[in-house]
């Protein structure tokens, strides 16, 4: 499935294009999936996405192919579109070559089922009435990015994904408990089999809601909220649009002052060497002891606020232009697990899971909390259902704050959990 991307720029050029960059993405994945308690589905697929953007007559135009393509046809798609697009400065990285070699382990399907089968028994060992569900993916997946003013970036990555799912039905009461990750390395289901037990444990006993203004713990999974709405507000973009809270804000301190956040986009198991526009990715410090340092930008939005692209343009699907974005944002931890967090609350909330959206760029919130348990005298005593969390995340994240050491990958973010000191609880 392999396409020529340099006969793309070559063709491009002859029909007229003053500069033009493609971008493709080849990907071969191994999905297994059980349902049930037992072996669903066996997948093998291989799929391929290019997209050719250029510029004729100083307009732009982007076109995408998926699978097998045909040079001619996806040039003149672009050129057609192009001639429907006003005249813009066309923003493409210089001359350089980049390479680099695929890291991380390939798991057979036969593995990944053997260990499947073997995460679901030890779940069902311990609760023989919960039903379980999983998917396992190995896959290898290659970016490469030329231009025509001598780019040529490409990088390969080999990764696994997997979660494991339990689902328990008492009666009226349906409790959904899940967890999962992505690593480089040989799958280890040990943890989130470890954390999905701690979970059923705690979610025995139903308890009565909390009402009022009391300590909320919001657990890794749960802390993901926050970072999502202080990773918009770091955005170039809102800089630009002045949405950000924080337009005016660079070197004040606007979070609690042991709250450090960074980008760091060299740390496994999501590394990324360069942006969907070639630039070479950078470690950020972006949030000091609370004190906001810096935002990041693409290429354009750089040249907006007459600074250098941090290497954070990066394009949400493949039919869309480079944006700003974050590559693993990460927050400094504390000290402590949850039990250690916990252990610290008179009476309070743990938040797991939450139930929809979080905050929009205002940090404005009211969320379900789909998974939650009550804490009295320090202890963990019971599920909580029917129960919201309403706040704003910018004050929220102002207040006496308490992060624990207990780290782990989220997504993109490589997170603690945190305990805040007062948010409302609404039943």
């Amino acid at each position: 499935m392999t396409i020529d991307l340099e006969q793309l720029l070559e063709l491009a050029k002859k029909a007229g294009a003053s500069q033009a960059e493609v971008y493709s993405k080849e990907a071969i994945a191994r999905p297994v999936s059980f349902e049930a308690n037992r072996l669903k589905q066996l997948e093998s697929s291989e799929s391929v996405g290019t997209a050719l953007r250029l510029w004729r007559e100083g307009c732009p135009g982007l076109a995408v192919a998926y699978g097998p393509v045909d040079p001619q046809s996806l040039v003149e798609k672009a050129i057609a579109i192009s001639q429907l697009n006003s005249p813009e400065e066309s923003e493409l990285v210089g001359e350089r070559t980049e390479s680099h070699r695929a890291k991380g382990t390939e798991i057979e399907v036969k593995e990944l089922i053997e260990i499947g089968n073997e995460a679901i028994a030890e779940i069902k060992n311990f609760y023989p009435e919960v039903i379980c569900s999983a998917e396992f993916e190995s896959e290898i997946e290659t970016t490469k990015l030329l231009n025509t003013k001598g780019l040529n970036c490409q990088h390969t990555e080999i990764g696994s994904s997997y979660y494991l799912g339990a689902e328990w039905v008492r009666g009226e009461d349906f409790l959904s408990i899940y967890d999962g990750e992505y690593t480089k390395n040989k799958i280890d289901t040990a943890a989130i089999v470890k954390n999905i037990l701690q979970r059923l444990e705690w979610a025995k006993f139903n308890s009565d809601p909390l009402v009022g203004k009391l300590p909320v713990l919001f657990t890794s999974s749960a802390a993901t909220m926050f970072w999502e709405t202080i990773a918009d507000a770091l955005n170039g973009k809102r800089v630009i649009e002045e949405s950000s809270p924080w337009s005016e804000s660079q070197g004040q301190i606007v979070l609690a002052e042991n709250l450090t956040i960074s980008q760091q986009p060299d740390k496994e198991p999501l590394s990324c060497p360069f942006d969907d526009e070639g630039n070479p990715t950078q470690f950020l410090s972006l949030i000091s002891s609370g004190r906001l340092e810096q935002f990041y930008t693409d290429l354009s939005t750089g040249k907006i606020l007459a600074i250098p692209s941090t290497g954070n343009g990066f394009r949400p699907s493949l039919s869309r232009y480079p944006t700003p974005d974050l590559v693993n944002l990460v927050v400094e931890a504390g000290e402590g697990s949850i039990i250690d967090l916990s252990k610290q609350l008179n009476s309070g909330l743990i938040v797991d899971r939450i139930l929809g959206g979080g905050a929009d760029i205002s940090g404005d919130f009211s969320i379900n909390v789909d998974l939650g348990y009550r804490v009295e005298n320090g202890a963990i005593v019971g599920r909580v259902k029917d129960t919201m969390v309403a706040g704003n995340v910018y004050e929220a994240l102002k207040q006496n704050i308490t992060l624990g050491g207990d780290r782990r990958w989220e997504g993109s973010y490589y997170t603690p959990s945190i305990v805040l000191e007062e948010l409302s609880i609404i039943a």
